[in-house]
């Protein structure tokens, strides 16, 4: 079937418009849009395949690229069922491209539901916020019309919690060997595609309602009549001039509204660019002016947080209830700390304040977290304790108090970039994005309740309804993960207490805070030594037919979750996700860390090699006879005294070594990493020659960085094993290639990615 050509830009369908064909991916990329976002069709993608049972298209197709589609004329499942009778194979392609298209949308209403929340929260605070400056200045508050009538969002029909699992489920086994029988029973293939499409439907429904809602709430900030919060902000700021006390935080808070809603397709872009305009350019008038009072200003604004954060934790107990069952008894161990002259004292009686105080906090940190899920608006002190583990403004001090107030302003949600807060960590295992990390003893959620059924502790119908509730998954991560990250990262244990204080801040906190720029710098400086430090081998699901059962290699970069606390250390907490060995593998930091932020994710990135080869070499990570990273190094630091290859000289810091890494293979290894990435990479030897072959075996250098080690002569011999090596996979590669090519198919976009993979040009 000759394929049609369609240029970039080129609307291929509009929503609205009848159904008639379904429309095959050749080559290219095509945009569907749904309200309030998009995503992205490819090679193998339908257009349309999710809306087989509608007599319109409810999304809109638009050709990112120039690409080509193949049409075929169906627009009802009668006709598509005629069609897989003839053609059974065709329905692995519809099928997976379908699964891949709702598991995008389920995620895709996640993500909305949560912004949804988030607005409200917002829009009630500011305008709370708004009446306040009224109340303290004696100004006349204005009424924001309908505000009154705005409640939370709440969904009428939230798709199944195991929806998602269930098609990702279907995308594997379909991506499988198992295709092939299920593919040759149409009624089968016809009723996943009448269920996806279904199912695809209401969650379309769903994004729609959630994007109406979110429309409205933006029109409280931004409105053709002007009456809205951006308005009431602006004025107030006018009203009470660049220097008083709260102007800093009034223009924060106008610049945050602009900033979210600037460029917004659900407002006037034209209209919101004229009033932003106009309020910059008052603004800039008086800048220079206001500069000169700069210092007094901040003075007032510190003085006026300190005053709105007094008696905070008060407020926290408050916004926890008769939930927290301790609250009387955790306000007297926090005063009796305050009290405490030396907080880090080792004698027994601070110890068992700490230790009381550390179980109240988490358990209390339990109760703040569940009441937050259904609050339209967090106080200020309670953002800080969820965030900061902030509880009292005398013991966190003046400076640090009022830091905290401004940085919390900032806490965003960053999971799109594999960076979570800790509260953000919960909320997505509460919306089912995450899983629970595992436990002591290496169970996942789903075999701890079914252990604890099995042991007689709960009943059949508990077991299941625990594994269709998200606040139980929540309370395994609260009791496993939670009190051990907390403890380890802060990294002075027998001293250690959940509460902030002013003892345990060493450093600045604005530089100690870490953001989503400063992990992407320090995993950039792993990768560019050590380029597969994060790759798993895998079998190229999507391109089967083509690949056979060629490995190649896929970049799983690690989450990164802050605990609550200022800290100095960072903990590997897991090599993958649950049982998922394709997965990420999840590392602990301090949200303010006291250290080296890119030394510290050297040394997590060198266990967690250590602890990915155990994984996938399971009982044998020791045995070399199956030769890997693990079984050599052990090897090594084993047998290092009969080593030929080492000196005598050699042989002593190798002793030395292991005995300051007490007697830890691991540890040793990690310590090696270390050197290999900060000082090996950069042509500075400092390894032994029997540590450095097995490091450079399997953490190899990118070409760039193995190009300008030609010249050392410590590093030719391996270079030049390697180049044979490297190159006998890249030919082997390039012979499947050549084949697919001889075919007359395309080569996967996966093939030359591994051929560069093998090249070290990743």
């Amino acid at each position: 079937m000759a394929g049609t050509v369609v240029t970039k830009g080129k609307v291929i369908y509009e929503a609205g418009q009848p159904m008639t064909a379904l429309d095959l991916v050749a080559q290219g990329t095509v945009q569907a849009q749904y309200p309030g976002g998009s995503y992205q069709l490819k090679k193998g993608d339908v257009i349309g395949i999710c809306e087989v049972c509608s007599e319109v298209h409810f999304l809109s197709y638009t050709a990112a690229e120039d690409s080509t589609i193949m049409t075929y004329q169906i627009n009802n499942l009668q006709a598509l069922g005629d069609l897989l009778q003839k053609h059974p194979d065709a329905a692995k392609v519809f099928l997976l491209s379908m699964f891949r298209q709702i598991n995008t949308l389920l995620g895709q209403s996640s993500i909305s539901e949560m912004r949804c929340d988030t607005l409200h929260q917002n829009l009630a605070g500011d305008y709370e916020k708004y009446n306040s400056l009224c109340a303290r200045y004696q100004v006349t508050p204005r009424a924001l019309e309908g505000i009154q009538e705005v409640a939370a969002y709440i969904v009428q029909e939230d798709p199944d919690i195991w929806l998602n699992s269930y098609y990702m489920g279907l995308q594997n086994v379909y991506a499988g060997s198992a295709a092939k029988a299920l593919t040759l029973e149409p009624g089968i293939s016809l009723g996943m595609l009448r269920k996806g499409s279904l199912d695809f439907r209401k969650t379309f429904t769903l994004l729609e309602e959630q994007n109406h809602y979110c429309t409205q709430i933006l029109q409280y900030y931004f409105n053709s009549s002007g009456n809205d919060l951006f308005d009431f902000y602006t004025s107030l700021y006018y009203r009470l001039g660049a220097n008083s006390e709260d102007a800093a935080l009034l223009c924060q808070d106008i610049e945050r509204m602009i900033g979210h809603f600037e460029g917004n397709p659900a407002l006037d872009a034209d209209q919101v660019s004229k009033r932003v305009d106009g309020f910059r350019s008052k603004t800039a008038a008086v800048t220079a002016a206001a500069e000169s009072g700069a210092k007094q200003t901040q003075d007032s604004l510190d003085l006026s947080i300190l005053s709105e954060l007094k008696g905070s934790l008060n407020t926290i107990l408050e916004f926890a209830g008769s939930d927290f069952e301790h609250a009387d008894s955790f306000r007297q161990h926090v005063d009796a700390y305050k009290k405490l002259e030396d907080k880090n004292s080792m004698d027994d009686v601070t110890g068992r304040l700490r230790k009381h105080l550390t179980a109240e906090f988490n358990s209390l940190y339990a109760v703040i977290f569940e009441h937050s899920l259904g609050k339209s608006f967090l106080p200020t002190p309670v953002k800080m304790f969820l965030f900061f583990g902030y509880v009292d403004e005398e013991l966190a001090g003046d400076a640090n108090s009022a830091v905290l107030y401004k940085l919390i302003f900032g806490m965003e949600n960053q999971n799109q970039f594999g960076v979570y807060t800790f509260y953000h960590w919960l909320l997505a295992i509460y919306h089912g994005e995450k899983s629970p990390s595992r436990n002591e003893f290496d169970e996942d959620f789903i075999d701890y309740i079914h252990k604890q059924k099995a042991q007689g502790n709960i009943t059949a119908a508990q077991m299941n309804a625990m594994e269709n509730d998200p606040m139980s998954k929540v309370h395994f991560e609260l009791e496993n993960m939670f009190p051990s990250v907390n403890k380890i990262t802060f990294g002075r244990i027998s001293t250690f207490c959940p509460l902030f204080t002013a003892e345990n801040v060493l450093k600045d906190l604005k530089s100690s805070l870490v953001t989503v720029t400063q992990v992407k710098k320090a995993l950039e400086t792993i990768r560019k030594i050590d380029y597969s430090a994060f790759y798993r081998e895998s079998l190229d699901y999507e391109n089967m037919e083509t690949m056979g059962k060629e490995t190649i290699h896929l970049e799983f970069l690690p989450d990164v979750i802050l605990a609550p606390n200022v800290g100095i250390r960072g903990v590997m907490w897991q090599e993958i996700e649950g049982k998922k060995r394709n997965s990420p593998g999840r590392m602990m930091f301090s949200i303010f860390h006291m250290e080296d932020l890119n030394t510290s994710m050297v040394r997590l990135a060198g266990e967690f090699r250590w602890e990915m080869c155990k994984r996938i070499q399971g009982s044998r990570w020791n045995d070399v006879s199956e030769r890997s990273l693990t079984s050599e190094y052990f090897d090594y630091v084993q047998f290092y005294r009969k080593n030929h290859e080492l000196s005598g000289e050699a042989k002593e810091r190798v002793r030395v070594s292991l005995q300051r890494a007490k007697n830890s293979f691991k540890e040793m290894f990690v310590r090696d990493y270390i050197i290999w990435v900060l000082f090996e990479g950069n042509n500075s030897p400092r390894l032994n020659k029997v540590a450095r072959k097995i490091l450079f075996s399997y953490c190899p250098f990118p070409a760039g960085v193995m190009a300008g080690m030609t010249q050392n002569p410590l590093f030719s011999e391996l270079l030049e094993r390697h180049k044979i090596l490297a190159g006998q996979r890249v030919h082997h590669l390039e012979v499947l290639a050549q084949k697919i090519r001889n075919t007359g198919n395309e080569i996967p976009e996966t093939l030359k990615k591994e051929i560069a993979f093998a090249q070290g040009k990743v």
